[in-house]
């Protein structure tokens, strides 16, 4: 077996196991370390499909974007473990039929395309790491991004800064009830008069 075959196999038993614990787990926390566990399984596999943008773009969006921001916000909730006793007969129907679904699925794929006899196809494997001095992908879209859609590149970053903008100042809104400090106010006043010497009677 050579080493193509047994980085897929490793990465894809990792995505299968973690995300069966994704689903199975009842820590919220723990779910979201599973499922970034999972995105990174992932990307290895379009890595090694060769398609390095997807699997760049994979982990940067879904792994450093969003599943963080899940987990920070799972965290920040603080959302506590409720046991909640549901029959599994209730959901035995649900669970019968998405697994007829994905064994037929697998099935078809089974039947269509021998894995372990790749041989019998006229098929050429082509190894990614002897083809790493190649124009990538990566450089393709980089090129035409940065030359011939460079100006709806750089109008789409304008309208996210404007989104931004806007979004930071309909959440800053003045509240009239709350007494603040006036700085300037402070600093202009009198000093002669601010202490004052009590003499109290006995």
């Amino acid at each position: 077996m050579s080493i193509d075959f047994f980085l897929f196999f490793l990465f894809s038993s990792f995505a299968l196991v973690s995300s069966l614990l994704v689903i199975s787990l009842k820590n919220a926390v723990h779910s979201v370390l599973f499922l970034i566990l999972v995105f990174c399984n992932v990307a290895g596999l379009l890595l090694l499909f060769g398609a390095e943008f997807l699997s760049f773009m994979l982990l940067i969006v879904y792994v450093g974007a969003i599943a963080v921001l899940f987990l920070f916000v799972v965290m920040m909730l603080n959302i506590k473990a409720t046991w909640v006793t549901i029959s599994p007969f209730s959901v035995l129907p649900i669970g019968v039929l998405i697994f007829l679904i994905i064994f037929s699925q697998l099935l078809s794929i089974a039947t269509n395309f021998d894995i372990f006899n790749l041989q019998q196809h006229d098929l050429i494997w082509i190894s990614w790491i002897l083809e790493k001095d190649n124009t990538t992908n990566i450089k393709v879209v980089g090129k035409v991004l940065y030359t011939h859609f460079s100006l709806l590149f750089l109008l789409s970053s304008l309208i996210l800064l404007v989104a931004m903008i806007g979004a930071i100042v309909l959440t800053m809104h003045q509240r009239i009830d709350v007494q603040k400090q006036k700085i300037d106010i402070q600093l202009a006043r009198n000093f002669d008069g601010a202490v004052k010497f009590i003499t109290l009677r006995k």
